[in-house]
């Protein structure tokens, strides 16, 4: 990847970052790649892709516990979910056989799986050495027919962020716009069907199923969802789409502009988290679309949604007013959750912005005002340290800082890719607010707070063996 191309992705002029005070997102520096490197970041974007064989060609310390490490589901094939590398040794470095490994790497992915495509990962190794994937990908595809995808995301490029770009710049490059969709079959009830895309929706634990079945109601395929149980085929059909929706900001908006440049397809940033949002983005679907029977059909189907869902979450919202929330996330999550916990009647004291746009920070300071805390730092001190000055009763968070509110012995719900459940459409708000009230009336924090049995018994005097 040449520096101009990184650069170019950097000053992605769809992004908030650019303006005119501050010319794109800020240059990656050495060391600064803490919670994900490039290659961490297109891994990420593309492994829900699930009919692909995934090779990392680097060392085996970049796809090591690879085995389903993302909370993505896929509804049919999983070969997603098996990490393929080519374990590079120093021998293969020093004697330059690495481009002769991937390319047998490649052969036997085909023969073992017969994957729909391969996609190929370089690493910082074989950034180095000058590993040239993308001609050993050429050769590879001429040779067994498979499309072969380089995905040039080394680690040392930049931080996570810049690598979902870079997937989502290989995607552009070599995959939408190969393929045309299936043509859709004539609904029973005779209403007209609109082509539409997801980017940046990645089904954490199956979580968009719970909104899929309101699309096909109103008669809004989903021709690819990149890349949330999506496949190779639907990935090269994207490039027919009516609208697209950019479900996380920050990760492949470069798809979504270059797509609206090149094929004319309108796009829009929305959430699914939260009623409000689950109905503005299918209002906005509807918008975009400018059929008004559609328009008129998505607001019955918004009123029954929303009256059911409130129905629901009626008693929920009465055990979670006014509890108080420290939010620990990033990106779309930093401002949709906190949009989804002030729909329970919760409060956010303070939230994370490490990995969020400017428009993101817009949208908490219109959530929470303009005086509202906002987290940079994430270290288990900073976190304690905030969670107890704003007298928080529950931290929502990754999973890495788990542990950090367990030996804190304080509530804790993870928000982040590694959970087991999904939050996402209507009912992914009723299991929210269950979570939430099951991880804050959970009994064991009363006993894990108390004095220990040997502390209480031992009074002054006592002498404790041991």
């Amino acid at each position: 990847m040449k520096a101009s191309e990184i650069q170019a992705l950097l000053d992605e002029p769809a992004c908030s970052h650019n303006t005119k005070e501050k010319s794109g997102c800020a240059k990656p520096k050495p060391g600064a790649t803490a919670g994900g490197c490039s290659f961490d970041g297109a891994q990420i974007a593309l492994l829900p892709i699930a009919d692909v064989a995934h090779i990392v060609h680097g060392p085996i310390a970049c796809a090591g516990s690879s085995w389903d490490n993302r909370g993505t589901r896929s509804s049919g094939v999983t070969l997603y979910k098996i990490g393929m590398t080519t374990d590079l040794s120093e021998t293969d470095v020093v004697m330059g056989r690495s481009e002769k490994r991937l390319f047998h790497a490649i052969k036997q992915a085909i023969d073992s799986y017969a994957p729909q495509a391969v996609f190929i990962y370089n690493t910082c190794v074989t950034a180095l050495i000058g590993d040239d994937v993308e001609a050993v990908c050429r050769d590879a595809t001429a040779r067994w027919g498979t499309p072969v995808i380089p995905v040039d995301a080394a680690g040392f490029y930049g931080t996570k962020n810049l690598g979902n770009r870079l997937a989502g710049e290989a995607m552009f490059k070599h995959v939408i716009g190969t393929a045309e969709p299936v043509p859709a079959s004539p609904r029973a009830d005779g209403l007209p069907t609109y082509d539409v895309n997801l980017i940046g929706e990645y089904n954490i634990a199956g979580e968009f199923w719970n909104v899929a079945p309101l699309f096909d109601e109103l008669g809004l395929r989903i021709l690819c969802t990149l890349s949330g149980d999506s496949r190779f085929h639907e990935v090269q059909t994207m490039h027919r789409a009516k609208v697209n929706m950019v479900v996380c900001a920050k990760a492949l908006l470069n798809v979504a502009r270059k797509m609206q440049d090149d094929f004319g397809i309108p796009f829009f940033e929305g959430s699914f988290y939260g009623v409000a949002d689950v109905s503005n983005a299918l209002r906005d679907f509807a918008k975009l679309i400018g059929d008004s029977d559609l328009i008129a059909r998505t607001e019955v189907v918004i009123a029954r949604e929303e009256a059911k869902s409130n129905a629901e979450l009626e008693p929920w919202r009465v055990r979670l007013k006014d509890k108080r929330v420290l939010l620990y996330t990033g990106g779309v999550k930093s401002w949709s959750i906190v949009s989804a916990l002030q729909d329970l009647g919760m409060k956010v004291v303070a939230t994370g912005t490490k990995k969020s746009t400017e428009e993101d920070k817009a949208r908490i300071r219109e959530l929470m005002g303009e005086d509202t805390k906002m987290i940079d730092d994430g270290s288990p001190k900073a976190l304690l340290s905030t969670y107890h000055e704003y007298q928080a009763d529950i931290l929502i968070a990754g999973g890495r800082n788990l542990y950090t509110a367990l030996k804190a012995r304080i509530p804790f719900l993870d928000i982040n890719q590694e959970r087991e459940f999904g939050y996402a459409g209507y009912s992914g708000m009723v299991e929210l607010a269950r979570q939430l009230a099951l991880s804050m009336e959970s009994p064991v924090w009363a006993a894990v707070r108390k004095p220990a049995p040997w502390a209480k018994a031992s009074g002054p005097g006592t002498v404790l063996a041991g």
